[in-house]
């Protein structure tokens, strides 16, 4: 019984520490410079750099992706042309489209329903819903999307991916503008 009590008082301050951590949000980030605009980012053409890792931090995947930017009539639509280490060729394509002053909606073929994001200073928050293919089935998964610009036109993405409220892993890429004067280039 001693220990069943010490857990019962444990239990309280453990969920004290938990509830009193912050949770990051768009506006830590509202005067962090380079402004993020998705649309004047990805207009035109981008590359990019990830790797997946489980949730034990094993790099379990890595991929290049060429991206295509559009914008017409309000709407940035991004053609994503993804190449795996393992030679696996996959295509994403989203359209996106403003949701007020800073935030954004979008809609990809594998995207339940739509996406949203808010962006501030150099940050952007997506949180959707997607079915991920893995192995020989589809897993529906969840997304909490991070992307930071950096200095000279590189942007960074983490993104942590989680089912039924676990985290399951955790997506990095790295984004480069092609045309831009970013030292990758040189």
């Amino acid at each position: 019984m001693p220990n069943t009590r010490r857990l019962l008082l444990a239990l309280p301050l453990a969920l004290l520490l938990l509830t009193g951590c912050e949770t990051m949000t768009p506006n830590d980030f509202k005067d962090r410079t380079p402004k993020l605009d998705l649309f004047d980012y990805f207009q035109g053409q981008t590359k990019a750099w990830g790797l997946f890792e489980d949730r034990f931090g094993k790099v379990r995947r890595q991929f290049q992706v060429d991206i295509q930017g559009t914008v017409a009539d309000g709407t940035l639509t991004l053609d994503e042309g993804f190449r795996y280490d393992d030679g696996e060729l996959a295509r994403r394509v989203w359209t996106i489209r403003r949701d007020g002053p800073d935030g954004y909606v979008g809609q990809a073929a594998d995207v339940v329903g739509e996406a949203r994001g808010r962006a501030a200073g150099n940050a952007l928050n997506w949180a959707y819903t997607m079915d991920l293919p893995v192995g020989g089935s589809t897993w529906r998964v969840v997304f909490d999307d991070w992307m930071f610009l950096q200095p000279g036109g590189v942007m960074i993405n983490r993104a942590k991916i989680s089912k039924w409220g676990l985290e399951i892993g955790q997506v990095t890429l790295f984004f480069a503008k092609l045309g831009s004067s970013t030292p990758l280039e040189k």
